[in-house]
């Protein structure tokens, strides 16, 4: 389920492309209940399933088109101040991560986000926050971050969220910001994997296929939103994000293979 299906129909009806859904819907009730968590969720399982261009690629189109309804009205209250320093340093960066995405190794890049989406999932749930200086410099840092983070495995946000929600701004401003910024970042993402001729047919049709299954996860996340606590939202979140980085590792698909061979000869010689 892998890099051979590069030049062939993504969208068949198989075990790839039912998990994949499953996974999808379950990152949408996921940034509905949360407000974070598509890309650190889809990313991993997408690129494991079919290969980490293609999970980029699919991850710019659905999580983009389908926030406009919410982005629009809060732009008015954004403070572009904070999120103009941010995205230039995203813009610069992010040709960056995208060079990295369609030169690397698969397996090395499927390492690399898994590890990367560990690394930030563990830093967000740990409750650490940025107590270091807010110039231009850092913010333009942050930007150039989540820029190559952006281009390798279309996760922006984490550098961001914790570089944010340090600065004392109002929730709702620091939630305006996010999305404002994720909106122009996607745009930005967009054209730069556009510039690399790495939106094909095939990716593009697979996008739009789960666009729906987005939706309806983001829907179901918000009818579910005010059921339970924040943080019970926030255990959630992250246990679906670290189990998504843990089942897409190589290792574990590794394991898997060896186990079902093993399995195998076990059954063959009894």
């Amino acid at each position: 389920m892998h890099a051979t299906r590069r030049n062939r129909q993504l969208v068949e009806l198989d075990t790839s492309l039912i998990l994949l859904a499953m996974t999808i819907a379950a990152a949408g009730v996921v940034r509905g209940l949360s407000g974070f968590g598509t890309g650190m969720i889809v990313a991993p399982v997408a690129a494991a399933l079919y290969d980490p261009v293609t999970a980029v690629v699919l991850l710019v189109i659905i999580d983009s088109l389908p926030t406009l309804p919410l982005t629009i009205p809060v732009m008015k209250i954004a403070r572009w101040r904070e999120i103009l320093p941010i995205l230039a340093g995203f813009a610069l960066f992010v040709p960056l991560g995208i060079f990295i995405l369609k030169n690397g190794n698969e397996t090395a890049l499927r390492w690399l986000i898994c590890l990367a989406i560990l690394v930030c999932a563990a830093t967000l749930w740990s409750g650490w926050r940025y107590r270091g200086p807010r110039g231009l410099p850092v913010s333009l840092s942050v930007g150039g971050l989540a820029g190559v983070l952006s281009g390798i495995a279309s996760i922006p946000g984490p550098p961001v969220i914790i570089y944010w929600l340090a600065s004392g701004m109002p929730t709702a401003i620091v939630r305006a910001n996010l999305l404002a910024l994720f909106l122009l970042s996607e745009l930005l993402a967009a054209a730069n994997l556009w510039a690399a001729d790495l939106f094909d047919r095939p990716r593009i049709m697979l996008g739009l296929f789960m666009i729906p299954v987005y939706v309806l996860g983001l829907f179901a996340g918000w009818r579910l939103y005010g059921r339970a606590s924040d943080a019970t939202y926030r255990r959630v979140a992250f246990t679906l994000i670290v189990a998504a980085a843990f089942l897409a590792l190589p290792a574990t698909e590794m394991l898997a293979r060896w186990l079902i061979s093993g399995g195998r000869m076990l059954f063959s010689e009894g």
